[in-house]
């Protein structure tokens, strides 16, 4: 269902923004960033500000609504607030900062230099330089130290000195945190004129720059973008995002975790916990598999679990997430972690041991919430681990991942579970995937889901190094770091003119060990061949062994049979994806794939 936030616009004045800062009116959402300019877009703004030019609406929410609360603080600068909110401002947080800091604080404001160098400033209106039109106004807005002297020369000579009233009405420079003081401002003027005696040119002059000057300031007016209090969480996310694209997106995480900051939990401060414990930090085998998982992934899991369980329909798309009620959190996180701990496990068990190696992190998500569901007991029956294993693949070699997937993540919960409780389930994960024969020939890089799901199923047929003879369990993989490497060499392949598109494909690729790599080189099968096995100081059996183990037509390899070879290794991989599946791939005899591969794939 569509959502309607019908917001209003307003233009209010400066002066009432700057009241609502003043009092905690208008406040900052705690999922707001830090207040963060320096000082050279600080006087750039005055600059606009004091000309008039437009810089913008502000966007804000009103509070009220009792679904939708978030921890809230002050703009920063702001002292003495105690008070509720009527408004979070979404929109122009650095802005109004800026303007409160330099216009209505009586401290000196702590921004930074272009350089990133802390510094103290007062901000001072040249009242000759504004009035004078050959003049830039931003060179009018003149920063001082908080000591209020400009020095140079190591601080030896003073420059300008603006540490007194009097300084300040002989300079002619005007505080501009006074300016919407009207007594004070007007306590200035009085102490000018008096200073300079009445002088007939000062008397023009100042009258000229409240004219131009302080009254464009005090009657400056924003375009002010009210969201009613009915704006639901979902539209408040969206509508951040949109608006704050100069700045840090806002993430469902991070506005879950404004949400929970209204019962004091720091969630930020949980996850850092939860994500230890996820990622195996204190595990006997640390490896790096499961660091794909964020924060966001996190929530999702907790929302899919908690849903599951809900009497309504199984859901984890953005806004349940977003609507992740903080009881429901507590109570559920602990199952989630234990579903996170066996996702770990399974994927070892499938020979995904390392982040790149795995084909889609977001699969995790269904993963951690199906095994939270069905508990370590369940997960641990050899039954599960071929339904676990199936679905899996399933969701690997038919690429089921790569967009949005929170339907599937439903569907999968509900299917899994299902078929692993022994009820009738619809499998919609395991019957929609398909493989195609020619999908081989177009897996030429390792950024696919299916390169990476074929190069661990060869590792799950323990084939081994061609130099150590070793298979990869976990610990290797991590010590030795195996890579992916052409079996037919690229030099070679090359110099003797096969196509590209066959022996750059996952049909001529293995993992191997950076030995083995080295003994290759760019030479033929029959050349390295000899090479490995008199460095390993194996014979021709061993190494016939080792190459098979690949999945690798032997005969076809030592006689440097590419085209055998080829079709062989081809038809391999595919028996082995079948088995995975647990499906027939059906089209390995089709016109198309006779085309890109010269003969039919079936036995």
């Amino acid at each position: 269902m569509a959502i309607n936030i019908a917001p209003k616009s307003l233009d209010t004045e400066l002066s009432e923004l700057m009241r609502d800062v003043t009092s905690g009116k208008a406040q900052l959402p705690e999922f707001q960033r830090s207040w963060t300019w320096d000082d050279g877009r600080i006087r750039g703004i005055l600059a606009s500000l004091s000309q008039g030019y437009p810089m913008g609406a502000i966007m804000r929410l009103e509070c009220g609504n009792e679904n939708v609360k978030f921890k809230y603080r002050p703009i920063e600068g702001v002292k003495n607030v105690t008070v509720a909110p009527d408004y979070l401002i979404l929109d122009g947080q650095q802005r109004l900062t800026s303007m409160y800091r330099t216009t209505c604080s009586t401290d000196a404001v702590l921004t930074k230099t272009d350089k990133g160098k802390e510094i103290k400033r007062f901000y001072y209106l040249d009242m000759k330089k504004c009035l004078d039109d050959n003049e830039d106004r931003y060179d009018a807005i003149v920063p001082v130290p908080e000591d209020r002297k400009v020095k140079t020369d190591f601080n030896r000579k003073v420059l300008l000195d603006l540490s007194t009233k009097e300084l300040e009405y002989e300079n002619e420079m005007f505080p501009i945190n006074i300016i919407f003081d009207g007594s004070a401002r007007e306590d200035w003027a009085d102490g000018y004129k008096e200073y300079h005696e009445y002088g007939k040119e000062f008397m023009e002059r100042y009258k000229q720059f409240r004219t131009e000057v302080i009254e464009t300031i005090t009657g400056y007016k924003l375009p002010v973008i009210t969201l009613g209090r009915e704006t639901p969480r979902e539209a408040v996310c969206k509508v951040f995002e949109n608006v704050n694209t100069g700045g840090v997106a806002l993430t469902v995480f991070e506005l879950v975790t404004a949400t929970f900051a209204t019962y004091e939990f720091d969630l930020r401060k949980d996850w850092e916990e939860c994500r230890d414990i996820i990622w195996g930090k204190n595990e006997p085998l640390n490896t790096d598999v499961m660091k794909g998982v964020d924060k966001t992934a996190f929530l999702t899991t907790i929302t899919l679990y908690t849903s599951y369980f809900a009497e309504t329909a199984t859901t984890c798309k953005k806004k349940d997430v977003l609507g992740l009620e903080f009881e429901s959190y507590q109570a559920n996180k602990a199952a989630v972690l234990e579903g996170y701990k066996m996702a770990r496990k399974f994927l070892f068990s499938q020979y995904v041991f390392r982040m790149r190696d795995l084909p889609y992190t977001t699969q995790l998500v269904p993963l951690a919430a199906i095994c939270a569901v069905i508990g370590k007991s369940s997960f641990n029956l050899p039954q599960t681990q071929n339904i676990l294993s199936r679905w899996f693949w399933c969701g690997i070699m038919g690429e089921m991942y790569g967009g949005a997937n929170e339907t599937r993540f439903a569907n999968d919960i509900e299917d899994v579970v299902a078929a692993i409780q022994g009820k009738e389930s619809q499998n919609r994960t395991i019957n929609a995937s398909y493989f195609s024969a020619t999908r081989l020939m177009s897996l030429q890089t390792r950024n696919s889901a299916a390169y990476k799901g074929i190069m661990a199923l060869v590792y799950r047929e323990s084939c081994r190094d061609f130099m150590k003879g070793t298979t990869m369990d976990i610990v290797k993989s991590m010590d030795e770091s195996p890579d992916i490497h052409h079996i037919f060499p690229e030099a070679y392949c090359i110099k003797q003119g096969y196509p590209k598109a066959k022996w750059n494909s996952i049909i001529n690729k293995t993992p191997l060990l950076p030995e083995s790599n080295r003994q290759i080189g760019g030479e033929a099968p029959s050349k390295y061949s000899q090479k490995i096995m008199k460095a390993a100081q194996i014979d021709e059996e061993q190494l016939k062994s080792r190459v098979e183990s690949h999945l690798v037509n032997y005969d076809a390899f030592i006689n440097d049979d590419f085209d055998t070879y080829f079709i062989d290794r081809a038809k391999a991989i595919m028996t082995v994806i079948e088995g995975a599946m647990e499906k027939t791939i059906s089209d390995k005899g089709s016109e198309q794939t006779i085309n890109s591969y010269g003969v039919s794939l079936e036995e």
